[in-house]
Order: C-alpha cells, then sequence, then structure tokens
C-alpha cells in the first residue's frame, strides 16, 4: 500500500510535464486549430496599421495638400496669400535677393513693396465686416425680443 502512494506521487517536474496547456488554450480560443486564423487577423492587423501609417506621413509631407475637398470659408479665402509659403533667397546671393525684391517679396515685411498697407486695408475690411455683422445680429434678437413681449401682451404684430 506504501508503495502504491509513492508510485502514484509525482515530482514537480511530473507534473508539471502533465499539464497540458493546450487544452487551456484551446478553451478560449487559442488552440492549434485556431493559429491560421490569429496568424490572418495578425496580417490584417499589421496592413492596416501600415496603411494609416503611410497616410499619416503623407498627410504632414504632402505636396498635394490634404483634404483639399474641404470648403474654405470666404475670409480664409482672401487671406491666403498671407499664409503661403515664401522660397526665400540665401542671404549672400545678391541676383536672387534681387530677383525676390522684384517679384514683390514677402507680403507684410519690410522688404517688399506690397507690404503693410494692403494687409492692414485687409484686416480692417474683415473687422467692418464683423462688426456689421454683430451688429445686425444684435438688432434681429432684440427685434424678436421686442415682439415676442408685444405679444405676449395680446397685441397683434406682424
Amino acid at each position: 500500500m506504501v508503495l502504491k502512494r509513492y508510485q502514484r506521487a509525482k515530482t514537480g517536474f511530473e507534473a508539471l510535464k502533465s499539464f497540458d496547456a493546450n487544452k487551456y488554450l484551446k478553451k478560449i480560443g487559442l488552440g492549434k486549430e485556431d493559429y491560421y486564423f490569429w496568424k490572418q487577423v495578425g496580417k490584417a492587423l499589421l496592413c492596416t496599421y501600415t496603411l494609416f501609417g503611410v497616410a499619416w506621413i503623407y498627410n504632414e509631407t504632402s505636396p498635394l495638400g490634404w483634404w483639399t475637398l474641404k470648403p474654405k470659408p470666404k475670409e480664409e479665402k482672401e487671406l491666403a496669400h498671407l499664409y503661403e509659403r515664401i522660397k526665400f533667397p540665401y542671404p549672400g546671393d545678391t541676383d536672387a535677393m534681387e530677383e525676390f525684391l522684384k517679384k514683390g517679396g514677402m507680403i507684410g515685411s519690410v522688404i517688399g513693396p506690397k507690404g503693410t498697407i494692403e494687409s492692414d486695408k485687409v484686416k480692417k475690411e474683415l473687422q467692418d465686416k464683423h462688426f456689421e455683422l454683430e451688429a445686425q445680429k444684435l438688432w434681429l434678437r432684440m427685434r424678436n425680443e421686442v415682439i415676442q413681449e408685444l405679444q405676449e401682451r395680446g397685441y397683434d404684430v406682424e
């Protein structure tokens, strides 16, 4: 009887060898028959993240611009010339500097003849438009409040 107990008792190593990990992995969908599925999922994720990465890099360095079909507001179109990328001449190159000045230089800079007067006019016009729009909104709001008050009192206002 003592001999049988000793024969049944296993050392830690033997117990570890008898542990079947695949049996437990199979229950949660990670068995040997699921390897192909997870391999395909991995490939799909890799391809997807690669495409997103390429799109992200292209977005940062695109020569075409990104989302060019999105409509731009009128104010942004009017001020677009202020945000253009300008290739400045190398400081020591006098010929390129003269050509740069002939083209008009940088708008808004001390160098260029197009400079501050035009940008101040555009800025003033936009401020005036904005002021007029706000005044009109305020007038309509006040008018609607008065009409509503009169209607509550029983007056017929069209």
